[in-house]
């Protein structure tokens, strides 16, 4: 049998796996990444890329094509409560209530001074055969479908693993020195004893993915996500509607998914037949409306976690490690977060640069925040019930009275006014699922990877929706443009290709002057600058930074390759190298000369 030694073996190949091969080659690390399927994904899922997944897709040079291939920011701006599709009684199709989502087509000023990126919609569906092309252009040969892992063995010095591959029906063996699990749980984690636990079974929904022109009902262009409430069956849950593209987007989409919940137990859900005779009488479509149906998928929302992110060189990442419910866009994006987080620290690690004990950071860090996702998630998911409160809709009453219910919404009476209020309450109470900022962009990590300045413990103003930039230790490094040499580009970026970056202001030169010492003498990617208005070397053109820096003229931070801030110092300190040093010392779990 054949051994292949790399550094890095990847187990799966969805976003985790294929995020994390673009991403240690981005860092110079070889990697093999093996799959058992024969392709990427065929499911209609996950679609929503949140600010902090662009900008790791950037980093990973993939971003222009995803941005090409995906939702124009125009048709989604918003979401929408309607009373049902279509149908003969003449509110139906009627609008209930819109929510602007996730920035508003990045026009929300928040959204806009957080990220240089916008929010991205693009369905795991399209989007994984370019992130896999993207892998495949920068690891050669080393991007593999249809190889399936077999056994895996761990020492003291590597892991041993025997992978199959399906096509030649021949086995090798690959001996690395650390894997990333990303499988989604089908395989490493049950050979290295991690268990999944949280909610199971929380709710039962049948996905259809169909080809159908629904432009003469669903008209609103703005609207990304559309929740159906039809007064015929009454409840919110009657179905959601999102547009797949894929050359067209809103009202002209030439695909869509439409989601509908069923009972646990409720047989009908494993019936094609009966599923597409309920999709045809909730949406109201005539019968003999084209529709050519892709796939029908049965699946159970669940908030569950691994027990344990690292076993020895094992790391457990993305679905493998948590699985969320689809309320809030968090599952693929926490999914490219982990493994973000983790492939600097095996590239230092694998470097020499920094000890074992960083890389017990990833749980540390990753695990909270993931929790914390699953939660939100689960949150979102029941807070749609507040939808069937304020409209007092119930499958209990006749289609009738469910309509009698809704009037006073379009039409003026003594009860619109307390009905229009309610129902205006409960939509704004979505924005914890689609304003949740904080949740998604402004995690902040907590573990000995990060050196507390002893500034008071960040309290939010709300800790889901509103992102507060800081330079706090732990939080990452808030977003600026600035110029050098004529050229303007983002803060974040100087981090690129796994830099650490030392930030001064315009009286810093000997926070600059430590950093690169410390880089010459030990080979160490660290770069360093000024940044201010006049004397500086990087010009701070919008001011951004010196709203944000929380530090004074003769201050610096130390910013992590994954863009979080390490180390801050208020002002100027006696040694500036024997300081920045210490907090490298603390970071990497290292001795640095």
């Amino acid at each position: 049998m054949s051994v292949i030694e790399v550094p890095v073996l990847i187990v799966g190949g969805g976003g985790a796996g294929l995020t994390a091969s673009m991403t240690l080659s981005t860092l110079g690390v070889e990697s093999l990444l093996v799959s058992a399927l024969p392709t990427t994904s065929k499911l209609p899922k996950a679609h929503v890329l949140n600010q902090r997944a662009m900008e790791i897709l950037t980093e990973a040079g993939v971003a222009p094509e995803i941005y090409k291939r995906s939702t124009p920011a125009e048709n989604m701006r918003a979401t929408g409560w309607y009373a049902g599709l279509a149908g003969k009684h003449e509110d139906y199709g009627k609008r209930l209530g819109v929510l602007e989502v996730w920035g508003g087509g990045y026009t929300d000023p928040d959204y806009v001074a957080a990220s240089p990126r916008r929010t991205c919609n693009l369905p795991q569906i399209r989007l994984e055969p370019v992130l896999r092309d993207h892998a495949e252009k920068l690891n050669p040969g080393n991007v593999r479908f249809n190889h399936e892992l077999l056994d895996l063995v761990q020492d003291d010095g590597g892991v041993t693993a025997t992978i199959r591959d399906k096509d030649a029906d021949s086995e090798y063996t690959v001996r690395a020195q650390y894997v990333i699990a990303a499988d989604g749980g089908r395989t490493v984690g049950k050979k290295v004893g991690v268990t999944l636990d949280g909610p199971r079974d929380i709710m039962k929904l049948v996905s259809v993915h169909m080809t159908t022109d629904l432009s003469q009902w669903a008209t609103d262009d703005d609207v990304l996500i559309r929740w159906l409430v039809n007064p015929d069956f009454g409840g919110s849950w009657s179905g959601v509607l999102v547009p797949m593209g894929p050359d067209h987007w809103g009202p002209a989409s030439e695909e869509w998914v439409f989601h509908m919940q069923y009972a646990n137990d409720d047989p009908d859900a494993m019936r094609q037949e009966k599923v597409l005779e309920r999709m045809f009488a909730t949406l109201g479509l005539p019968a003999d409306h084209p529709v050519e149906v892709h796939k029908i998928s049965p699946w159970v929302m669940e908030g569950v976690i691994a027990d344990k992110f690292r076993v020895g060189r094992v790391f457990i990442a993305g679905d493998a490690a948590h699985r969320h419910p689809p309320t809030g866009g968090l599952g693929l994006t926490s999914a490219m977060a982990d493994v973000y987080n983790l492939c600097w620290k095996l590239a230092a690690v694998l470097a020499g640069r920094a000890g074992d004990a960083l890389l017990d950071t990833y749980e540390a860090e990753r695990k909270p925040v993931d929790q914390n996702n699953i939660d939100n998630a689960i949150a979102n998911a029941m807070n749609h019930n507040t939808i069937d409160q304020a409209l007092d809709l119930s499958p209990e009453y006749t289609p009738e009275q469910n309509w009698a219910e809704l009037a006073p919404l379009w039409h003026d009476g003594p009860l619109s006014t307390a009905k229009r209020q309610a129902v205006n309450r409960a939509v704004a109470s979505q924005t914890i699922e689609f304003h949740h900022h904080n949740t998604e962009f402004g995690y902040r990590y907590d573990s000995t990877a990060v050196v507390p300045d002893g500034s008071p413990a960040y309290v939010p103003l709300d800790e889901v929706r509103l992102y507060e930039p800081s330079t706090q230790p732990g939080a990452p490094l808030p977003h600026a443009y600035v110029e050098r040499e004529g050229e303007r580009f983002p803060l974040g970026t100087l981090v690129h290709g796994g830099k650490f970056l030392v930030l001064a202001g315009s009286g810093g030169g000997a926070w600059v002057e430590a950093a690169n010492k410390i880089a010459a003498e030990n080979d160490l990617p660290l770069v360093a600058a000024t940044v201010g208005i006049l004397d500086a070397d990087l010009v701070d053109v919008r001011f951004s930074f010196l709203k944000n820096r929380e530090i004074s003229d003769d201050g610096a931070l130390l910013v992590r390759p994954d863009r979080y801030v390490a180390f801050r110092s208020m002002g100027a300190v006696d040694d500036p190298e024997a300081t920045l040093r210490d907090a490298l010392n603390t970071v990497l779990a290292t001795e640095l000369r």
